[in-house]
């Protein structure tokens, strides 16, 4: 397996064609890891107190919609 620095180093020297085709394949894999870990956190309940308190700001008139 490849360290850090190999991997750096091997993302260093890519034409930019091929860096331009990698940086878009690791915007999708941290876009679907990111994807991945707000399910878990909905999942979890880890964000209800967060909609709990977005629910309350719009009772009270705190919110618009622009």
């Amino acid at each position: 397996m490849s360290t850090i620095a190999e991997i750096e180093d091997a993302v260093r020297r890519l034409s930019p064609e091929d860096l331009a085709a990698f940086r878009e394949w690791f915007f999708q894999l941290d876009a679907e890891a990111w994807d991945r870990q707000i399910d878990e956190d909905a999942a979890a309940g880890r964000l209800d107190s967060l909609a709990e308190e977005a629910l309350e700001d719009f009772r009270q008139g705190r919110c618009t919609d622009r």
